[in-house]
């Protein structure tokens, strides 16, 4: 202690001493990048603050979820500038600086996902994949012959499991009941795994703790968000390692049905074999493309009609008047065109995924300012179908008559971008319209549902959109022969 100083001046003084320390730490981070912009072009950086050091605004990002983007947009405007996940963040809303980004993939942008998704989905994945092997392993997955295949079955395990939910005497909680749905789907149709119930469970549990984990900072230290995403991982590599030396040591031509055949299958025709690897991590981005976004986007969809009560009575006319009972087709997926834009709108209203990354390969103009090479640009799903003048009529409201033949045009291409766009779109998109499609036609013919709590919970919007604490708690009913859904 200073000689002639008290404890609490002391403590005063450390304390002061302790705040210029921080104040001139954060000055000194938001100059690094200030100072980080492209001096070969006169435009500014994007308005915006890059947080703390190193930490940047993840920690505000995850706690505020959409507020975060919303306050953010309304202070600085459809461009600014944050800190994210280690990386510098150009956030992006708005048909026409989105239509650039999604346009400009190979020229002014390249794919990218955070680090930690790098590292703990591994180098082998579509993901991360671009040219003529991205185009050939998508279109070899999610073919219409794939689809086909799977889309008979996909409507088997929808049945079975909304028959176990209306059996259930107590409320189901939505959201996790709908990840087992989706999980299911994954592991029998998308990896034809054989799977004991407590076997399933673990796995899904498992897979629940990496999807978690995927966007975390990169630090790989005990306890981090990263170390129990790679610790899942491995977990999961470790049994799927056991279960594809079966499927390859089976090789029996009548059980290729599933997509991790169809990769394997496609890989011997190309004269191309992939490595246990290659398959492990294809093996698990095949679950993540159709369980945590797929289950999301079910729980929306019952959330949604549950609050609609007339456009499920629409799906049952469309439904009789096609005398489409049940589906287990494309072809016959294609004639319901209501319920397509049913779907088009729950997706609208609650997008899954927030936004997409990008990173910068050169420094271009956006919306008047410069987004500096090598900069992450991340572009706004959720704020876009918010803020586009052409659905405000009517003003927030969920209208799936919006999208039918005669109003599609006035939506636009980039108002509408559930799943991305260009080259890079969601790779599972059609599959996870189909589970939609399938599950929404199970409900109404078979089920009526019902809210087991006093209101309606508050939705997360991050990582993606869900319940609060899982709080859509319904019950659910076989329906009678002949009878409509009860209010």
């Amino acid at each position: 202690m200073p000689v002639g100083l008290s404890w609490p001046e002391a403590a005063a003084l450390a304390l002061l001493a302790l705040a210029l320390v921080v104040i001139l730490g954060r000055y000194l981070w938001a100059l690094r990048w200030s100072l980080s912009r492209d001096r070969g072009s006169a435009l500014p950086l994007p308005r915006g603050s890059m947080g703390w050091p190193f930490f940047g605004e993840t920690l505000h990002w995850l706690l505020q979820g959409s507020h975060f983007h919303s306050s953010r947009r309304e202070k600085y405007g459809n461009v600014f500038k944050t800190h994210l996940l280690g990386r510098p963040v150009v956030r992006v809303t708005g048909a026409e600086n989105i239509r650039k980004i999604l346009l400009g993939e190979h020229t002014l942008v390249s794919t990218q996902w955070p680090q930690s998704t790098q590292i703990i989905l591994g180098s082998h994945t579509l993901l991360g994949s671009t040219g003529d092997l991205h185009r050939q392993r998508r279109k070899v997955i999610f073919s219409r012959a794939a689809l086909e295949c799977y889309l008979p079955r996909i409507q088997k395990v929808v049945s079975w499991e909304l028959r176990g939910w209306c059996m259930e005497p107590r409320s189901i909680a939505v959201y996790s009941s709908a990840k087992t749905l989706t999980f299911r789907i994954a592991a029998l149709i998308l990896l034809g795994l054989r799977l004991e119930e407590k076997q399933f469970k673990d796995l899904a549990k498992t897979f629940e703790q990496l999807v978690e984990n995927l966007f975390s900072l990169p630090l790989n230290i005990p306890f981090s968000g990263l170390r129990k995403g790679i610790k899942a991982r491995n977990m999961l590599h470790e049994f799927m390692e056991k279960a594809i030396q079966e499927k390859l040591q089976r090789n029996n031509p009548e059980d290729h049905s599933d997509a991790l055949d169809f990769i394997i299958n496609s890989a011997k025709e190309h004269d191309k074999e992939f490595t246990i690897q290659e398959l492990k991590e294809s093996a698990i981005e095949l679950i993540f493309a159709a369980f945590f976004t797929t289950a999301s986007a079910s729980t929306s969809l019952i959330l949604l009609l549950l609050k609609h009560p007339s456009v499920i009575e629409k799906i049952r006319q469309e439904l009789l008047s096609n005398e489409i009972p049940c589906t287990g087709s494309q072809l016959q997926l294609s004639r319901l065109r209501y319920l397509d834009c049913v779907i088009k709108e729950v997706l609208r209203v609650l997008p899954p995924v927030s936004g997409g990354y990008r990173t910068a390969l050169q420094t271009f103009e956006l919306d008047g300012y410069q987004i500096p090479k090598g900069w992450s640009v991340m572009y706004s799903i959720r704020d876009t179908h918010e803020t586009a003048a052409v659905y405000q009529s009517p003003p927030g409201g969920f209208d799936p008559d919006r999208f039918s033949a005669t109003q599609t045009e006035a939506v636009g291409r980039f108002n509408y971008i559930p799943f991305g766009g260009g080259v890079r779109s969601c790779i599972g998109k059609e599959l996870a319209q189909a589970i939609l499609k399938l599950l929404a036609i199970e409900l109404v013919s078979t089920a009526r549902w019902e809210l087991a709590t006093p209101s309606y919970p508050a939705m997360q919007t991050v990582p993606i959109v869900h319940p609060v604490d899982d709080g859509l708690q319904l019950y659910f009913h076989l329906l009678q022969p002949g009878q409509g859904r009860e209010g």
